[in-house]
């Protein structure tokens, strides 16, 4: 394992995990996080408190917009490799806000880039997302496919940051691997996120909204993730290439579905109310994983039933949840 690992965004949901994992193999971790207010920061405190217990684990508060701070950091710390999953996420908020996302996400994501690119090119992995699809893909959809229709601000960011990443690869001949995660759902998930905000409007007797009927997603597990980000980066750092992955689980579900699992798991009945699906959103997800299965072995493990009752069980007790979900029946 790579020695020593800056991970950006480290206070949120799948970095967080992600440090963890890199600690628990040995790798010295330098955290970055702005604890933006998007959510409540104190949930992100909770994030990082197992990681901080750790003498090879430091973290440091600050923006990825503030190109001396990030300067600084890669200074001081020097590492070896960068994990890049520091963003302004959520698809439907991207739309009332989109400046935010093109500042965080593309030009952010361009100070970390340069930043790696002027001392050596230090390999990263980068992370993007499903959405970049956008209108008209076809499911499962391929790394290949053209990406070309982004249907929010938040897709059009990452996708963006995509395109600059392609050129700091073709210029400088920087090595990145571009993890694109396909709903992330587990402990630590992020209180606007459907497993979450579902469990909260059950644990409540609130109606819960679908929106689409048949509306699909290919839910992946936090833990399967990580293995993705870590499979990157050890490919990254091992051919010094450029490659694009989709990080999923290659079986949609619908929501629907997400939802009877729920209300099953935590023994309250469901009430659902159909809408439509948002301009910004696409019916169904489904990654075509075999790329990264061919790379560097990636392979799910985690069914959707498993990881629910895993999810449940971290609401219930676990300190890192938030105080309305513990404890509840």
């Amino acid at each position: 394992m790579t020695e020593s690992v800056l991970v950006t965004g480290a206070a949120g949901f799948i970095a967080s995990h992600v440090a963890d994992r890199l600690l628990s193999k040995g790798s010295t971790v330098t955290g970055l996080d702005n604890f933006d207010p998007y959510y409540d920061p104190e949930q992100k405190r909770r994030n990082v408190a197992r990681a901080r217990q750790s003498s090879r684990y430091e973290l440091v508060e600050g923006d990825v917009r503030d190109r001396a701070l990030v300067e600084a950091t890669f200074e001081r710390v020097r590492p070896n490799a960068v994990i890049h999953l520091a963003a302004r996420a959520g698809v439907r908020a991207s739309v009332e806000d989109p400046l935010s996302y093109v500042e965080v996400n593309e030009v952010g994501g361009l100070f970390v880039l340069e930043a790696c690119r002027t001392r050596g090119g230090i390999p990263i992995v980068f992370a993007s997302t499903s959405s970049v699809y956008g209108g008209g893909a076809v499911p499962p959809f391929r790394e290949d496919d053209p990406a070309t229709t982004p249907l929010s601000p938040y897709a059009a960011s990452k996708r963006g940051a995509e395109l600059m990443v392609h050129a700091y690869h073709h210029l400088h001949q920087l090595p990145v691997a571009v993890a694109r995660f396909f709903t992330v759902y587990g402990p630590r998930g992020r209180p606007d996120m459907a497993m979450s905000s579902f469990t909260h409007a059950l644990l409540e007797g609130r109606e819960i909204t679908l929106h689409g009927e048949e509306t699909a997603r290919d839910f992946t597990y936090v833990d399967d993730i990580v293995d993705g980000v870590l499979g990157a980066l050890d490919w990254v750092t091992r051919t010094r290439r450029l490659g694009t992955f989709n990080l999923g689980r290659s079986e949609p579900v619908r929501v629907r579905r997400l939802i009877e699992l729920l209300s099953a798991e935590l023994g309250v009945e469901a009430r659902v109310k159909l809408g439509a699906l948002g301009a910004s959103e696409v019916a169904i997800t489904c990654a075509d994983v075999s790329r990264a299965a061919a790379a560097f072995g990636y392979a799910p493990k985690v069914s959707l039933e498993e990881g629910v009752q895993r999810w449940a069980a971290w609401a219930r007790t676990s300190d890192e949840a938030p105080a309305e979900l513990r404890k509840r029946p």
